[in-house]
């Protein structure tokens, strides 16, 4: 895993956007039915309780677009389920509120976030290959101890890191605050607009930079919007996994 500077100091707060991709003995059972077939197209944990160890169980509620009856047959398949509710929404969607024991594989990468002063941000989204994303709040040092504190087995990608500001969230979290002005300024003057209204050049007045600045600026925070809009829904794509350019003030 790449190194990653969050700074020394405990404020301001800072967050962490970041992929986590489990080895097959550590998937969940539902997990794992999301990895080796297609029947759910994307699934995410809306929001969660696991905070009564002494019975050992959790409740969880997700929401997902999925192929309804194959995905019934797998969780009443799973043993650590207890009971669980499923509210359709339509026809390829619907809610799932979970009462389950807790798994002791997921205990062990879990104890990375006990005793740091940390919140997971929801929703935590799982893409076609069962890994999942989610946004991470707290100091520097417990973000950092977080990640060191993670099995080695599992594959870390950060995506973002920074003070937290989610004004703009959850799209346009990875754009720098100069990206944001471009777009920003490009809606301002109708480069957006259907005919467009303002060209790069209008924008570039709007920054006061040159024309060129401008566009690659606009090209940075459209490429980068695009991947984690595209990640946000759990498709799978090579270029939205692993096409994020280095962080900089462009």
């Amino acid at each position: 895993m790449a190194v990653v500077t969050f700074g020394t100091d405990r404020s301001p707060m800072k967050y962490l956007d970041v992929r986590l991709s489990q080895p097959d003995r550590m998937l969940h059972p539902m997990q794992r039915f999301i990895r080796e077939g297609d029947a759910v197209r994307y699934e995410e944990l809306r929001a969660w309780n696991i905070a009564a160890p002494a019975d050992g169980l959790e409740y969880e509620l997700f929401y997902a677009e999925a192929d309804r009856d194959a995905y019934v047959d797998a969780i009443e398949a799973v043993d650590s389920v207890r009971w669980y509710d499923l509210t359709p929404i339509d026809d390829g969607s619907f809610y799932v509120y979970i009462c389950q024991e807790t798994r002791p594989e997921d205990v062990r990468w879990r104890r990375a976030f006990a005793a740091l002063n940390l919140v997971v941000v929801p929703p935590v989204v799982y893409d076609a290959e069962a890994a999942f994303e989610m946004t991470v709040v707290g100091a520097g040092e417990d973000l950092r101890a977080m990640l060191d504190g993670l099995p080695d087995a599992i594959d870390v990608t950060v995506r973002a890191i920074g003070e937290y500001d989610r004004r703009h969230a959850p799209v346009s979290g990875e754009l720098t605050e100069r990206q944001l002005e471009a777009v920003a300024a490009a809606v301002d003057v109708g480069y957006y607009e259907i005919p467009r209204e303002g060209g790069v050049s209008a924008v570039a007045d709007e920054l006061d930079c040159a024309p060129s600045t401008a566009a690659t600026l606009l090209q940075k925070a459209q490429a980068r919007v695009m991947r984690r809009l595209v990640r946000r829904r759990g498709r799978s794509s090579a270029r939205a996994q692993s096409g994020n350019e280095p962080f900089s003030d462009e």
